[in-house]
Formats: structure tokens, sequence, C-alpha cells
């Protein structure tokens, strides 16, 4: 159990890392990295312009080829690189680990066995309901290391805690927009940043904000006077 543990880690890790392998890196850059994985047995995929890094039998079997470039195939596009065959076609794909959906399904076939998982960009969440997330950052400053942060959507309402309080309310949501509130929370003081931070989230959430998904997989609140959030999903 803890092995399996290790590599759901390490997938999850690797699935966060910017996924758009074809996409040309700015002046000075390095190229991004195609990452993709699956479980039951945990495996993970890198593609990098110049190779195929492969980790499969939840990290026992390790295999990195060249990078042959992609071929078109039937629906997508397939590597061939001898020990390794890839296919990757566009699609929505669930990891049936942490309920997060990718825009590729990925086959691999790693000296003759053949595995099948997800890759490429971090799809938005079918809906907010059942969904939990940690705080990045708030106002665009980083969330406080030493505070433990969550927001939670359960049903019809949201709760958790900026860093200090904990808090709950009624929320809505409709054409990317998120309607909260109000939101009640308990009256705890906490020093420095924490209450700075919870401050900035409370004046964020008092008006209608807009939702948006980047391909990493966050999360960003924006308001119309410009304040930000950024989380990250936890489940």
């Amino acid at each position: 159990m803890p092995r399996f543990l290790s590599v759901c880690i390490l997938a999850l890790t690797l699935a966060a890392c910017a996924p758009a392998a074809e996409t040309p890196a700015g002046p000075g850059e390095a190229p991004a990295a195609y990452m993709a994985l699956g479980t039951e047995p945990g495996w993970t995929l890198e593609i990098t312009p110049a190779r195929l890094n492969y980790a499969g039998d939840y990290g026992e079997t390790m295999i990195a080829v060249p990078n042959p470039g992609a071929q078109a195939a039937t629906g997508g596009k397939r590597y061939a690189a001898g020990r390794l065959t890839v296919d990757v076609t566009p699609g929505p794909c669930s990891d049936g680990m942490s309920d997060r959906r990718y825009a590729d399904t990925v086959t691999v076939v790693a000296d003759g066995k053949r595995v099948t998982g997800c890759g490429g960009d971090i799809l938005p969440p079918d809906a907010l309901a059942g969904t939990s997330w940690t705080f990045v950052s708030i106002a665009g400053v980083p969330v406080a290391p030493d505070r433990p942060t969550s927001l939670a959507f359960d049903g019809a309402r949201l709760s958790g805690s900026a860093g200090c309080n904990r808090f709950s309310g009624s929320y809505a949501v409709a054409d990317g927009t998120l309607t909260a509130g109000p939101l009640m929370a308990t009256k705890m003081a906490c020093p420095g940043a924490a209450m700075t931070q919870e401050s900035a989230f409370f004046a964020l959430m008092r008006g209608p904000v807009r939702l948006h998904f980047p391909s990493d997989g966050t999360m960003e609140i924006s308001g119309d006077g410009g304040q930000t959030a950024v989380l990250k999903r936890a489940i």
C-alpha cells in the first residue's frame, strides 16, 4: 500500500506540470512536457521534444527512449519508439483515482504490456459540487504556509477557511459566474498574514465573481475590482 500511495502522489505531481508538449517555448524557456498517467498498475509518462520517459508498474519499470516524433493515427497521434508505443486520442478522460478529467486518452504499450490512462490538459470539473480546493494565493499574494486553507462545495453550500476562521454560506453558479453568501464565519483573531489574506478573500466574495479554469488544473476566482484568488484542486 505505501508503494501504491507513493506512485499516486508522483502521478498527481507530474500531471500538474504544464502539459502541452507541442506548444513552442518562449525565448529562454525550456520546452514544456506532455504528461500522462494511469492506475492499476500505476504508471506515468513524460513526453519531451527529445525523449519519452515511462515509469510503469508503480515505478518498477523504467524506460527512456528518444522521441521519434508523432505520426498521425486513427483518431489521434502515435509515437512508435521500439520498446514504447504511445497512442494519444483526444477526448475527455477520467483518471479513475482523483476524479480529475483530462483532455486525452493515452494508451502505452511498454515491452509488450498495454496500459491505458489519461494525459494532456486538465479539464474543468463538470460541476463545483463535490469538489474541494486549497488556496495558492489571494490578492496576488501566496497564502501563509503555516495556516491550512480550504474551499469545499457541497450541494448548494460552500465552506472552508482562508487561513484563519471557518466560513460557510450558500452559492450559485451560472454562465461562469459564482454568487456566494452571505458568508457566515467564526470570530477568531489570527496574527499577521493569515488575517490579511482572509479579509482579502471575504472582500472578493462580497460580489459575484468569475471562475476560470487554466489547463494546469487550478481555479481562478476574480472580481470586478481586479481582486483574485487562485486555488488548486484537492478532491
